[in-house]
């Protein structure tokens, strides 16, 4: 029997509540520090004008103020913390499947989640744009509990009207609401043909250039291998297209597996050629631990 609205609607806070608390305690027990040290601001901003100090650097000078007090002064100048990060979410119809407890959706919501908790506890602001082979939604950048809440609660009962993946029609969309540098979390299973070739890559090629991109990649352990269980029909989820295949047949097992593994690795030359980051996101599985790694990966090359 179908979920009535008002079920749906508890159902949806009972979520969200759950997943606030699970990464409230992810940011504070372990993301909180290695998220600004990994992160940083976009510049430099002047903080005031002090009188000049034996060591102070000559070229910070303020030769008006100088002239001005007979005596001299220096600009001081501190990093500028506060970043925009942009979640760019996929939520094509592929993002609708899971074969553990959780969706591929509902594992990007959570990882969304714990980005939006770790930036705003670092003073930070967030954007969302939801997008599949259209934009969707567009929430601009803000910062608060409130607003990560809201965040969370679109991407948890979001109910898209296209189906397939555009994600040149995504970044083309994100080129004109940003103009300022900052973090850009492009979230997705990278499973579209061609989702990563021609227009697209070009335009990933030009973002990564003016922003700091990261990939996640969500995905399914049953997208990578077959379990043995005779004949299955599958349907790719953003054309309908059905392909019956007998799974009892190891070299079946086996093709399938096989292009899983080039699919991806293709997918990670990509990503290593234009020098973007990817963490990956396995339904079920620890994101936390995910992250860490991408933030000690990210942390050792500085």
């Amino acid at each position: 029997m179908p979920m009535d609205v008002k079920e749906f609607t508890r159902s949806v806070a009972r979520k969200i509540r759950l997943i606030e608390i699970q990464t409230s305690k992810a940011v504070d027990d372990v993301l909180a520090g290695e998220y600004s040290s990994v992160f940083k601001g976009s510049g430099m901003e002047f903080e005031e004008v002090r009188e000049y100090a034996p060591g102070d650097e000559i070229r910070s000078i303020d030769w008006n103020v100088t002239a001005r007090m007979g005596r001299p002064f220096v600009k001081r100048y501190v990093e500028e913390r506060e970043l925009t990060v942009w979640l760019l979410v996929d939520l094509s119809a592929s993002g609708a499947f899971g074969s553990l407890s959780q969706l591929k959706n509902e594992a990007a919501a959570e990882f969304c989640a714990l980005l939006a908790f770790a930036a705003i506890r670092n003073n930070d602001k967030v954007g969302l744009i939801v997008f599949t082979d259209r934009v969707e939604l567009s929430i601009p950048p803000s910062k608060g509990r409130t607003h990560v809440l809201r965040l969370i609660r679109e991407l948890l009962r979001f109910e898209p009207e296209g189906r397939g993946t555009d994600l040149a029609v995504a970044l083309e969309y994100l080129g004109r609401v940003t103009h300022k540098r900052g973090v850009v979390f492009l979230v997705s299973d990278f499973l579209s043909p061609g989702v990563l070739a021609e227009q697209s890559g070009k335009q990933l090629r030009v973002l990564a250039r003016r922003h700091d991109l990261i990939a996640v990649t969500v995905g399914d352990r049953r997208e990578r291998e077959l379990p043995d269980i005779g004949l299955i029909e599958l349907e790719d989820a953003e054309t309908g297209e059905c392909v019956l295949i007998d799974t009892s047949s190891a070299r079946v097992r086996r093709d399938y597996a096989a292009d899983a593994r080039s699919r991806g690795a293709e997918r990670q030359s990509f990503f290593r050629s234009t020098g973007i980051d990817e963490v990956e996101v396995m339904t079920g599985q620890d994101y936390v631990r995910d992250l860490r790694k991408l933030f000690r990966r990210r942390e050792g090359r500085r």
